[in-house]
């Protein structure tokens, strides 16, 4: 442990300057991330399907201060993903960072859910997160000075879910089943590759169990009572999660899957 670190333990965190990739820029994990990136000081490439979209979050980095590479792609093949790499290295001259922010649930049934449907789930979660840790680690091995992959997983990837979360479960049982073994196999390079995985937390597609109606209080009590710290989780919980996994402070750490949860998985 050095004098220097001492004096400042807070430079661990320091990811000024440093590349970062952001897939599903769009979304709501995705912009989060992206605001997250910037206000850090580092330079973006934002992906995501929804050009409008990813435009105004781009803007929104800008304002901040960030430089933004914004690619209305997602990382659906192995061309598209060689295609975000490229774009980081062409503007910024290399990558530092993954975090891969997009991803898809489709609940449904296992007697109601088609095959195709299930498939989609498991390319947008498991296939794409795959590629793009492959187009990126290839980069971050030959610029040979490590780099941080953080991939998204859920507490869904631990439990079951009684409603219809078959494909979801599933995808992201795979993720992390694939943060672990990239950790192991990445880790000699100096690449860490870590997950996030949260509980529900607010966003466009949860916001109705926040709301104050009677099937909303109903769905939320009975979540929340197997929730430690009593409440659900607001996007800004993943903050700190994110940055401590894109940063110095996490290079002893991979393979791990950190839940975000509230406790929800510890009991």
């Amino acid at each position: 442990m050095t004098d220097a670190f001492l004096n400042n333990p807070l430079s661990v965190f320091d990811i000024n300057g440093k590349v970062a990739v952001v897939t599903g820029a769009s979304g709501a994990f995705g912009a989060l991330a992206a605001k997250i990136l910037a206000g850090s000081g580092c330079k973006l490439v934002l992906t995501a399907g929804k050009k409008s979209e990813l435009d105004a979050i781009a803007g929104e980095c800008v304002k901040m201060g960030a430089e933004v590479e914004a690619l209305n792609l997602r990382p659906s093949s192995e061309e598209s993903c060689a295609a975000i790499v490229a774009a980081g290295v062409k503007r910024f001259g290399g990558v530092d960072i993954l975090v891969m922010g997009s991803g898809k649930n489709d609940v449904a049934k296992i007697t109601d859910m088609t095959p195709a449907r299930f498939l989609d789930v498991m390319d947008a979660n498991v296939t794409q997160s795959w590629l793009m840790a492959r187009a990126c680690s290839k980069q971050m091995i030959s610029q040979g000075r490590g780099g941080k992959i953080v991939l998204m997983s859920s507490a869904r990837g631990l439990l079951g879910h009684p409603a219809g979360y078959t494909a979801y479960c599933a995808s992201k049982s795979a993720v992390d089943g694939m943060t672990k073994a990239l950790g192991c196999e990445l880790g000699p390079t100096g690449i860490t590759v870590n997950a996030i995985a949260p509980t529900v937390f607010r966003s466009p597609l949860t916001q109705w169990m926040f709301e104050d109606n009677d099937n909303a209080k109903t769905v939320r009590t009975g979540f929340l009572a197997r929730v430690p710290k009593g409440r659900l989780g607001e996007a800004s919980d993943l903050a700190g999660p994110l940055l401590f996994l894109a940063s110095a402070a996490s290079d002893f750490y991979t393979g791990h899957i950190l839940y975000a949860d509230g406790g929800y998985t510890a009991g």
